[in-house]
């Protein structure tokens, strides 16, 4: 990596894409661990690309996860990789960062810079100080899948989206007016009714800016000066999406470079993995809250048990977090004044983890204000309606709190997921 990057975690990277006259509409597929219950839309996947080059055959969608013949699979994307790359699919950009637009189904643009990121940089161990971390915490059990297809490939193609804070634009906003003296590199409309994609190869004259506005945000005094938070670790890249893939690079990394020499480990393609960095303030970028609904309990005796489980809660909103809910009985909302997490979220999933402990029901995850609304004015059921999440408090919260609660947020609608468009050889 760049000398002048290697400290920050990411830079650029020898970007694989496909030769000229590929149809990338047929080329580029939505992250894997999308649609994982809607079978049809994969199968739509499949009716687009035909017989015709394509990331989706050097991915696994996790809808097939539970095919009887899943290794199969795996080891046909294997020898698809190998094909690919011995039929001279690809063509190579050296040392490269690319800036990207794509143009979400809403039609707002969102920013991105695709590099690589260093996993000797990640963590996703909660109150990890590491430059690169999770936001949510991480399932160890959905790692060993990716593993699975990562172990023996020669490339790879993740959908990991890096989030940074930076309010004032300085890393990838300067690169839009720049845009029209750079190499475009791609221009397509993504399948599925994912939008628009186009991407410009960024001059090398731009690294010594590019690092150094990153290296600005790294800057250790930023914790207490932009969060107040004395003596907290830097950190410079949330992961936002793909954060089990990541995971599962890591994990592959750190069995890999057990065999290495230390000369080895620090070159070794293996010990980095693609991504695309994106501004968390950017205006296409949407925060939107996951909603908490309980069904087939005593509305009533959850709304006592919360305000028991919080001494001090009231009902009516006033200081604190004040969290609204809806049932069969009507609307209000409970105040946890002085509470010991950043967001509201975090107060009420530490209520509800210790009521399921001890009382029967179901909880489920609701995206959508009408429609937990709508599922909580049922008999015997409670919705709890989250406030969202202001992208201010993301980085706050990680460096305070660790991670965030599970299901805080969700990053736009499952079609403007990332599509794999770029790979990489990692041997």
């Amino acid at each position: 990596m760049d000398q002048n990057f290697q400290p920050l975690g990411f830079g650029p990277a020898d970007i694989l894409l496909p030769r000229a006259g590929t149809d990338m509409t047929k080329w580029a597929v939505v992250a894997c661990d999308q649609f994982t219950s809607q079978p049809e839309y994969w199968q739509a996947v499949e009716d687009t690309v035909g017989d015709a080059p394509s990331a989706l055959r050097l991915i696994l969608p996790e809808a097939r996860l539970g095919d009887v013949d899943v290794a199969d699979h795996i080891a046909a994307i294997n020898a698809a990789m190998e094909r690919y790359l011995a039929g001279g699919m690809f063509q190579t950009l050296e040392d490269a960062l690319l800036y990207v637009e794509r143009t979400q189904s809403d039609g707002k643009v969102r920013r991105g810079l695709v590099g690589m990121v260093d996993l000797e940089q990640y963590d996703f161990t909660p109150g990890s100080g590491a430059l690169v971390r999770a936001t949510e915490g991480t399932v160890l059990d959905r790692i060993p899948p990716r593993t699975r297809v990562r172990r023996d490939a020669p490339i790879e193609l993740p959908h990991v989206m890096l989030l940074i804070d930076d309010p004032e634009g300085t890393v990838i906003e300067p690169l839009a007016a720049e845009r029209d003296s750079m190499e475009t590199v791609y221009d397509f409309a993504l399948q599925q009714g994912g939008g628009h994609l186009r991407g410009w190869q960024v001059p090398r004259t731009a690294y010594p800016r590019l690092s150094g506005a990153l290296a600005a945000l790294a800057d250790p005094a930023l914790p207490e000066e932009k969060y107040g938070l004395p003596g907290a670790a830097p950190m410079l890249f949330a992961v936002g999406d793909g954060n089990h893939s990541l995971a599962a690079a890591k994990a592959c990394w750190e069995d890999r470079k057990r065999t290495l020499s230390p000369e080895q480990r620090r070159t070794d393609p293996a010990r980095y993995a693609l991504a695309e960095v994106v501004n968390s303030h950017d205006d296409a970028l949407t925060f939107a809250p996951i909603h908490r609904c309980l069904f087939g309990v005593d509305p009533g005796a959850v709304l006592s048990a919360l305000l028991a489980y919080y001494p001090g809660a009231y009902l009516g909103a006033g200081e604190g977090h004040t969290i609204r809910y809806a049932w069969a009985g009507g609307s209000g909302a409970v105040t946890v004044p002085a509470p010991s997490s950043q967001l509201a979220v975090g107060t009420l999933q530490a209520f509800l983890d210790d009521y399921f402990k001890h009382h029967s029901g179901r909880l489920d995850y609701i995206h959508g204000h009408e429609t937990a609304e709508t599922l909580g004015h049922q008999e015997g059921a409670i919705a709890f309606l989250l406030p969202a999440m202001g992208k201010e408090q993301l980085f706050k919260t990680v460096m305070a709190d660790g991670v965030l609660p599970r299901k805080t947020f969700s990053m736009g609608h499952a079609r403007d997921k990332r599509y794999y468009v770029e790979a990489r050889r990692i041997r």
